[in-house]
């Protein structure tokens, strides 16, 4: 049975749970220059502090230990530590060759922590998701508003960039791809393009999850869609399942995942951040705080998989996975009343 075959059957049953933010809980360890570059880069002529992606081949102790804390805390899902890594995210510290082993070392630290679980919880089968983040550049804004058509990526640059880091967080050991934190819907067409080249190279599906940022209370992405736009735009893909995350936290995300509830035959993700940003740029939001607000999205059937973005730790996946096993999951709408919308 394929993964993506395993995953729908515990969705019919229950609420599955994504892990939390990564980036915050790397700053945690208070991790120095040298822990970036490692014996690998250590000779490498651009500073690479805060280029995390590094951190999976240079302290894989501590990406693997932040996966087994979110699996202890109850999640289902690890998300690999390989938000930018695609050639086009690592250009900016010239490391375009080390976008392979970037990728295929996140996918391992997870999967080890994920097979570490599933072996100790085997009632609980544990499952890989290889991040596959929107890069630093858009397919559909140009960077001059003198020139509407400028671009500083093709639609076949992000395609190659998504093709080379899926194969490689395949080969890792990812069970699922997610296309995250979409704010370009064009960059998110040439991931799903190139996941389906892969799957016909590799002769076999790859189970893909997709997810989009509203980033402000206009509803709207970065690019301008609404939730129904967006949805529209990538349903194609035959995907495990479309939802939000990152930008909004949980109270004003709310609104749009049920909206987008109501939309979709597929099963729907909702992951945010522990509420919205403060002055400092950090986020203040405790599990006991977000919790209720989490409730809310469950207990009125607005989801299947929940987890949290930045800021948030294995305390709020515990308590969303707490509150997760009190509720039934959200039984998805029939085509006839998609299309009926």
């Amino acid at each position: 049975m394929t993964a993506k075959c395993k995953i729908q059957d515990i969705l019919k049953d229950r609420i599955m749970v994504l892990d939390g933010a990564m980036g915050s809980m790397l700053q945690g360890y208070k991790l120095e220059e040298n822990d970036f570059r490692g014996d690998k880069f250590k000779d490498h002529h651009l500073p690479l502090q805060g280029n995390n992606d590094l951190l999976s081949i240079t302290r894989p102790d501590v990406v693997q230990e932040i996966h087994e804390a979110y699996y202890e805390a109850g999640a289902d899902f690890a998300t690999t530590n390989s938000f930018s890594g695609t050639t086009i995210a690592q250009a900016d510290y010239e490391l375009e060759d080390a976008v392979y082993e970037i990728n295929f070392a996140a996918a391992q630290c997870a999967r080890k922590a994920a097979d570490k679980y599933t072996e100790l919880t085997p009632d609980q089968p544990r499952f890989v998701v290889g991040a596959m983040g929107p890069t630093n550049r858009t397919a559909s804004i140009s960077p001059d508003v003198n020139d509407p058509g400028k671009r500083l990526v093709t639609f076949d640059d992000l395609k190659n960039a998504y093709f080379g880091q899926a194969k490689a967080l395949i080969e890792g050991g990812a069970d699922v791809l997610m296309i995250e934190t979409v704010f370009d819907t064009l960059n998110c067409k040439s991931a799903i393009m190139a996941i389906k080249e892969l799957e016909d190279e590799l002769g076999h599906e790859i189970a893909t999850m997709v997810s989009g940022t509203i980033t402000d209370a206009s509803g709207r992405t970065l690019t301008g869609q609404t939730v129904e736009a967006f949805h529209a735009s990538v349903r194609h893909g035959d995907l495990l399942s479309v939802g939000l995350n990152c930008a909004l936290g949980a109270k004003q995300m709310y609104p749009h995942i049920s909206r987008l509830s109501g939309l979709t035959d597929y099963p729907v993700s909702a992951h945010p951040n522990a509420g919205l940003p403060n002055e400092f740029g950090e986020y203040d939001e405790s599990a006991e705080v977000m919790a209720p607000q989490i409730e809310e999205f469950i207990k009125n059937s607005c989801i299947n998989i929940i987890g949290g973005c930045c800021g948030t730790t294995p305390e709020h996946i515990r308590a969303f996975k707490e509150i997760a096993d009190q509720h039934k999951p959200r039984v998805a709408v029939s085509l006839t009343e998609v299309f009926a919308v």
